[in-house]
């Protein structure tokens, strides 16, 4: 094909993200409505916790292994240092986790700890594995693991949860796609186990220190919500505050993309001193991150209530004053995520954990402030403010290193192309009842039709770029485009 690698790769990255999505949403709408907010809300704290304890058994070596492979030096000597000390790491997390099991009530209640414990000796073998592939800059193939360990996840949670097994269904079926995917990377693997050097684990360790600490603040982010929400509230706030954020990540599929795609492409340039491959490929990725992110964040706000009604059930319903504070949160999260993600990428993750500590710090605080009064609503409004904060720390330390870019006349034609798709969704929101989920679903593809036939009107660049992609790819571009 006639399309650069990040652009292939870019697609192949999109298109696996909208599919795990998709499947994430479905999936999730079917346990609503069987389980209700409360499994659902055990099982996603199963998932804080196993983020915690692979976190301490990764200890921020698969982040260096990833960046010290994709240099291109000594990658065999690095993938065996890296498998060397994740195994010796999990013999040290393990006992760890069976003698913390009396601190995690809320697992061992609801009868995840076995799930637990399990799940974080099969995530070594996924993610060695994972870290071979990645590191070795094979994206698609990176992809394709991730698709069929979300695909197969999801199947085994269907069929567990209808035959009745509840949360157990949920977590094993999420331990066996873990399995399927960790196969598919062992197949692809290249790299060979041979003997390394003392020079090895040190230069893993020197990257590794500030990973970990890093990784650990981003773990805040995830997860801080989810357990304080916990502690304070019950499983069902938790279900119905995750339920809420999931649905907010549609707004992320080219962030997550570019994300994926970039990292090991910045590093390689930032080893050859191509900083102009760096600022080019980076403004391009603020662009089409935002070419989602905003419209779904308007569109959700007018339409949000509606969704989380007709998708989950009126018990989700709850969850719509979060639910606007977190779509914000994933238009920040642009900048956060591929900021922080280049700082790394070009061997900065000294200034990235900083940055990283202060917003997992703040966030933390305003978590346990914010909760007992306002609720959910207040974890995520600590999220935004988290995320905002590190999202300038990442953009100001970035731009030392860099000449950061923006794209200002194509971000402001998503703009006006949002804002019009907006007046549409205010118009028919205020005229027409939305009693059925098809009326509400067929608004939402009209809003986000009428957003494209703008933004390509509007924009030559956009236009030209998606244009040039679809005709690469073989798919007929309508003339009257």
């Amino acid at each position: 094909m006639a399309i650069s690698s990040i652009q292939r790769q870019s697609l192949i990255t999109l298109g696996s993200t909208v599919s795990l999505t998709a499947i994430g949403f479905l999936s999730t709408i079917y346990f609503a409505h069987v389980l209700g907010p409360g499994p659902l809300g055990a099982y996603f704290l199963f998932i804080a916790y196993l983020g915690i304890f692979n976190l301490l058994g990764d200890g921020g070596f698969g982040g260096a292994a990833v960046k010290r492979i994709s240099e291109g030096k000594d990658q065999n000597e690095y993938f065996s240092a890296f498998v060397f000390v994740r195994i010796t790491l999990l013999a040290v997390s393990v006992p760890l986790l069976i003698w913390a099991e009396s601190f995690f009530k809320d697992a061992t209640s609801s009868g995840i700890f076995f799930w637990l414990l399990l799940a974080l000796i099969i995530s070594v073998f996924w993610g060695i594995t994972g870290v071979a592939i990645y590191g070795s800059g094979k994206v698609g193939i990176s992809q394709i693991s991730i698709f069929l360990d979300s695909f197969l996840r999801t199947l085994f949670q269907i069929t567990a949860v209808f035959f009745g097994f509840g949360v157990s269904g949920l977590a094993g079926g999420f331990i066996g796609g873990l399995i399927a995917g960790g196969i598919v990377n062992f197949f692809y693997i290249d790299l060979k186990l041979v003997r390394f050097g003392l020079s090895h684990l040190k230069s893993l360790l020197s990257f590794s220190f500030w990973s970990f600490l890093t990784t650990s603040g981003a773990l805040v982010f995830c997860y801080a919500d989810t357990i304080i929400i916990g502690y304070f509230m019950s499983n069902a706030d938790v279900g119905i505050y995750r339920t809420a954020f999931q649905l907010t990540s549609a707004a992320t599929f080219t962030t997550m993309a570019f994300h994926t795609v970039l990292y090991p492409k910045i590093s390689n340039w930032g080893a050859l001193g191509q900083l102009n491959e760096i600022k080019n490929s980076l403004a391009r990725a603020f662009t089409y991150s935002l070419f989602l992110a905003i419209p779904a964040c308007v569109g959700g706000w007018i339409l949000g209530e509606r969704l989380l009604y007709y998708l989950y059930g009126a018990s989700f319903i709850a969850g719509s004053s979060a639910f606007f504070f977190l779509l914000l949160v994933q238009v920040v999260n642009v900048f956060m995520f591929l900021g922080t993600m280049s700082l790394n990428a070009l061997n900065r993750p000294k200034d990235t954990f900083w940055i990283t500590v202060i917003a997992a710090i703040a966030n933390i605080l305003l978590d346990i402030i914010l909760i007992p009064v306002l609720g959910i609503t207040g974890a995520a409004i600590a999220t935004l403010i988290a995320m905002t904060l590190n999202a300038l720390g990442a953009l100001i330390l970035l731009s030392r290193i860099i000449s950061i870019k923006f794209e200002f006349g194509q971000i402001k034609n998503i703009f006006y192309a949002t804002g019009c798709m907006g007046l549409f969704l205010l118009f028919i929101h205020f005229v027409l009842i939305l009693t059925h989920v098809a009326v509400v679903l067929g608004i939402v593809i009209t809003g986000a039709a009428i957003y494209l036939l703008i933004i390509l009107k509007l924009d030559q660049g956009i236009h030209d770029d998606l244009k040039g992609l679809s005709v690469n790819l073989g798919v007929p571009w309508p003339e009257w485009l």
